[in-house]
This record gives structure tokens, sequence and C-alpha cells, in this order.
């Protein structure tokens, strides 16, 4: 075939649609799972959808992605939210970003995080450090880091956070000793939401309904149960784990490098660069219990709680019941064996870890394989925590960039 795509994901299933846009039917979506849709499922369970790979939702921000996507599941079946999420630390519950609402806290809390803030790298004029963990305490100062965004992100990355880098934060606002102070005097939060402000969730049905009518369009396009393992550049061939081979002009990878057992065509140098790549595994647990928030979700550094964050389903969609808990894989142990929980999934490629060097690398291994037009693309192809919009609008744009050379 012409485009061999693996991985029926939010990017493989945008790639496929989009190959049709273009009058193109020679392609094939490879997908290890029964179905399509990635980290975007959703199933039904007791009536209700459950969203598998935990919190979902469309950015509302990009105009494009909205248009190409409202063609699939209109305008007129989602809602528009204003986010909401919060953070548990101490026994007080404030709005995020933390530092922009500690006027929620009690006073003598307050003080001292101010107090702290004010002493914080970036208010004194120290350099930025280069490691994750010591660029927190520079960026947050000594309180918040140690009460919140340490603990909490110890428990999302387990013991990968000493080895992860700060190119990835510069979407954090600058934390102001005078707009905290000015935010606690006046009691009101003061700067912008440093992450999506607003967003779009399925009226009647769970996020992965978008997918699943994305992935119709593509009917006999899509092969399942193909979990793929050997990849050879040169002859632009892929093998899976049960003997199929399939060739192509153009592959596109969108799942995990780190998913190939063997990689012909790509120097060693690279290849053992690729099997350094971290990421973490979570397992979503569903519990029927309702919280009396308005919060959709609520994040709980505190180390003692296996989880590190829930989504409050009702305030998603208001005839859902109960919420989602998000657990790294690793600290699935410390669930207390008579917590109760209705339905669990287990996410082995769920978020992948920024760590030192990473960059340079994935630039040296998309730039040698694209030579051979073997593509990475999307969360996994270019291990890149991207949310779904932004696949989306990647996998839209290489479309157009390599339509003509495909026809």
């Amino acid at each position: 075939m012409k485009v061999l795509i693996l991985g029926a994901g939010a990017a493989g299933l945008t790639l496929g649609n989009r190959l049709v846009d273009k009058g193109i039917d020679s392609f094939l979506i490879l997908e290890k799972e029964t179905e399509p849709g990635g980290l975007c499922r959703s199933i039904e369970f007791e009536g209700e959808p459950i969203d598998i790979g935990g919190p979902h939702y469309l950015d509302h921000r990009s105009e494009k992605v909205l248009n190409y996507l409202f063609g699939f599941m209109p305008k007129d079946e989602w809602n528009l939210y204003e986010r909401d999420s919060r953070i548990l630390v101490n026994g007080q519950l404030i709005n995020s970003p933390f530092e922009a609402n500690l006027w929620q806290m009690d006073l003598d809390s307050q003080v001292g995080y101010l107090e702290s803030i004010s002493a914080a790298g970036c208010n004194t004029g120290a350099n930025a450090p280069e490691s994750f963990k010591n660029w927190i305490y520079w960026k947050l100062g000594k309180r918040i880091a140690d009460d919140y965004m340490i603990p909490y992100n110890s428990k999302l990355y387990g013991d990968n956070l000493d080895a992860m880098g700060t190119y990835w934060l510069y979407k954090l606002p600058s934390v102001s000793f005078r707009e905290t102070l000015l935010s606690c005097l006046q009691k009101r939060a003061y700067g912008t939401q440093p992450c999506v402000a607003e967003f779009y969730y399925p009226k009647k049905t769970g996020f992965g309904e978008l997918w699943r009518r994305m992935a119709d369009r593509l009917e006999g396009h899509i092969f399942c149960n193909q979990s793929v393992s050997y990849i050879d550049m040169d002859r632009k061939t892929v093998k899976t784990k049960t003997g199929e081979t399939y060739q192509a002009d153009i592959i596109i990878t969108t799942i995990p490098w780190r998913c190939f057992d063997e990689i012909d065509g790509l120097p060693k140098e690279l290849k053992e660069g690729l099997k350094s790549l971290k990421y973490v595994a979570i397992e979503n647990r569903y519990i029927n219990d309702d919280v009396d928030t308005q919060a959709q979700w609520v994040y709980f550094p505190d180390m003692k709680l296996p989880y590190h964050r829930a989504t409050i389903r009702k305030n998603v969609w208001p005839t859902m019941h109960g919420m989602i808990i998000e657990i790294n894989q690793n600290r699935v142990k410390l669930i207390p064996d008579d917590m109760p929980y209705n339905y669990k999934f287990a996410n082995e490629y769920a978020y992948p870890v920024n760590t030192i060097g990473k960059p340079e690398l994935m630039k040296s291994v998309l730039a040698y394989a694209g030579q051979k037009q073997v593509y990475g693309l999307g969360r996994w192809g270019e291990h890149q925590h991207h949310n779904s919009d932004v696949v989306v609008e990647l996998a839209m744009d290489f479309v157009d960039k390599v339509a003509e050379k495909i026809i």
C-alpha cells in the first residue's frame, strides 16, 4: 500500500481520515487492541460511559481542530465547560493553580507560603537550574515545592523524577511575589490559567464516541488485534507478533517506539537511545461514590494516598455518577485491600516522561527515520505529552504536507 499507519488512536484516526479527505485510498491502520480509539476510548459500564484513559476532553482553543472534529460529532452534541480543578493540601481544598489561590487558605498558611515565594530563586534573581526538582524550588519556593509539587509529581512520575529536565515547563507562568501578595489581599486569583481554561465534553456519551465515529468512516482500513513488533526502515516493512507482514511506501508510527522488539535500518546509538525512553503506566479505577464538589478534577499530593488525581464525573456530565481515580501502576500495591471499586483499567503507556536529553534524542531519531520515509507522530510517535487536540492538528498538518507526494 502507499501508507501504513501504526496505531488507531487520535493520531492514527486523524491521519486516516485526512487521507480519505485527500482522495487517498491505499492505506491501512494497524491497531494492537480489539477496537480503535487508543487512550481516548470509552466503554459502557452499568449504563454509563467510562473513559478508560482517565480524564480526556476537547480543548476549545484551536478553531481549525474544532471545525474538523465537529464534522464527525457536531458542536450541538457537546457541552462547553469552564475548567475547575482543585488541590487538597494539608486538609485545605483550594483552586488550581496553587500560587494564584493562596487566599483561599487560612491566614497562617498564606503568610508562610508568601514568605517562601519571596525567597524563591525566580524572585531573587538566581539562575534557573536544569533539573526538574531544583527548578520547582527555584520557581515556587520551598514550601509549595515540599507541600505540593514535589510529592504530587513523585506520585505521578515515580522514580523518574530525578531524571527529568525543565524544557517542557515553559507553559507555566511566572510566580510573582507581588501578584501573589495582591491576590491574598484582594481575595481573588491573579494571572491566567496555565493550562486548559475551557473545554468541551459530549452531552450524552463518553469522549470515545468522537473517535468511534472517526473510525467508522475508515471501515476496511483498520486492522485490529495487530501488535507490531518489528520494523525495517530500509524495506519499509513491519511484522506483527502473530507473523503478518505489511509493506508500504510511507510508514507513520503513532505507537511507542519501545513497542518494537527490533528496529532495522536505525543506527545502533539511536536504538540504544530509544531503549532509554521513560514512560508512566497508569491504572484508572471507577468508584461509584458521589463527591460534594464543583470541581472536575482534584489533585492529591498527600503521599499516604496511593492515587494522585480524581475526576469527578458529574461535573463533566451531569447525569454521570462517581469518580475515576488515577494511580501510578507502581503505587497500586499501596491501595488497601478493602478499598472498593467498580471497574479498573490499566494503561501501560499513559504518559511520556520528559527526561534530560530526550528532545535531542527524538530529534535525531525522527530526522533519520524521516529520510527513509518512516515518520513518528503524536504523543508516542514523538514521545511528547500532547493532548488529543494537539495530536489532531499535527496529523492534519502532516497529511497536508505529504499528500502530493503520496498521490
